[in-house]
């Protein structure tokens, strides 16, 4: 098991863990019905707070930010000399969850997409872990929201009796979410993004040798060129840029550098 706490990477403090310790982290806090937001953050998730100083504060007041993508493994590991063998990638950390979640009988709460993508979630989920209990799901409204409309969810959400709740909105406004909602859900809040198009089926996942050798994005770009151009061809060469100017100290990355929200943004 590897905990080595948060690090910075270009500002943004990332946790330097593997699988094992993420999901115990999360199952313990389920467990205890402990609020924490949790998301995963590739070289995308990275750059939204690196580029927003705003959205940089609410990442780095995010419990547990997994280093999802290999170039932000490699920049712990290159950085800290951290040693991770792996990413902890957004999706397989999902099924790990659910697979313990199963075994241990705590139930689950899926939030966001639409309901056709979270009925065949929800359907292959429980096919791979018969003992799954999933307590409600809810799909997203895709607006901005009214405080009242936020309340009214949370309270749907701890009405089910759910220990976890997966979130899945997209980057960054799934990570808006977890930070606004965590002081309202006595659990796990999780960001996990492209996990409900993976596992539903609607998307499919690159092979497993390209995410190993940090070439996951590529594939993606390829499947969706016109929803994800402009994040991996402009944001990926900056992300090399800026840790090439971290690692040789030729510019500080401060996380204090963060401006705090002055509103809540009610992502539905």
């Amino acid at each position: 098991m590897i905990d080595l706490g948060k690090k910075n990477v270009l500002g943004i403090l990332v946790n330097a863990v593997n699988y094992e310790a993420a999901v115990s982290k999360i199952i313990d806090a389920a467990h205890t019905r402990t609020p924490m937001s949790v998301s995963a953050l590739a070289v995308h998730g990275v750059m939204t707070g690196v580029l927003d100083s705003t959205h940089r504060y609410r990442l780095n007041h995010i419990d547990l930010v997994l280093p999802d993508g290999q170039p932000v493994r490699w920049a712990l590991n290159w950085l800290y000399n951290t040693g991770l063998p792996d990413r902890v990638c957004g999706p397989v950390a999902m099924l790990q969850i659910c697979e313990r979640a199963a075994e241990e009988g705590l139930s689950i709460y899926l939030y966001g997409s639409t309901n056709l993508v979270l009925d065949a979630l929800s359907k292959n989920l429980c096919q791979r872990f018969p003992k799954l209990i999933i307590a409600g799901m809810q799909p997203s409204k895709f607006k901005t929201i009214s405080f009242e409309e936020k309340q009214k969810i949370a309270q749907e959400i701890r009405n089910s009796g759910a220990a976890i709740t997966f979130v899945g909105l997209g980057c960054p406004r799934q990570e808006v979410w977890v930070y606004e909602y965590r002081d309202n859900l006595s659990m796990p809040l999780i960001a996990v993004g492209a996990a409900y198009d993976f596992h539903s089926g609607n998307v499919t996942k690159s092979p497993d040798f390209l995410g190993k050798l940090g070439l996951e994005w590529l594939f993606r770009l390829i499947m969706e060129p016109r929803r994800l151009w402009q994040r991996y061809v402009l944001l990926n060469p900056l992300y090399i840029w800026l840790f090439l100017l971290q690692a040789l100290k030729l510019k500080q990355f401060d996380p204090k550098d963060a401006t705090p929200p002055m509103e809540e943004m009610l992502y539905g």
